[in-house]
């Protein structure tokens, strides 16, 4: 499990990276969008909202690649993967495996960390 744990932290971490910095340099080009996904898309340009994702997808792509602040990172990013899964559920079904595999990857490296989560899961605190 290690080492498949190992393999999708460096899986997750390279694609965050790469799609973190895709927000701030466009270095991968987007098909254009038309409808409700094109409006939606148009207004986290517009906003600058799709800086604060890239950023914290790079930010978080880059500790887990460093392999510092894992758990710290993971819950990160569970946040942007959630907003992917909705982002796709809702308005674009058709494309949503490569969202499926981040989740799965996602998992796959929190679930050895269960630990560290455990406290964020208490009823009540002191």
């Amino acid at each position: 499990m290690k080492i498949v744990s190992l393999i999708a932290r460096i899986l997750l971490g390279i694609m965050f990276t790469v799609f973190g910095l895709n927000g701030f340099l466009q270095f991968i080009p987007a098909p254009p969008l038309s409808g409700l996904t094109g409006q939606f898309s148009g207004a986290l340009f517009a906003s600058h909202y799709l800086y604060l994702v890239a950023g914290t997808q790079l930010v978080c792509g880059v500790l887990l690649l460093v392999k510092q602040y894992v758990p710290l990172a993971l819950v990160a990013l569970a946040a942007v993967i959630v907003n992917i899964l909705t982002f796709h559920i809702t308005m674009q079904p058709s494309t949503i495996a490569p969202a499926l595999v981040v989740t799965v990857l996602w998992f796959l490296v929190a679930l050895p960390l269960r630990a560290h989560f455990a406290p964020l899961l208490t009823r009540q605190s002191d």
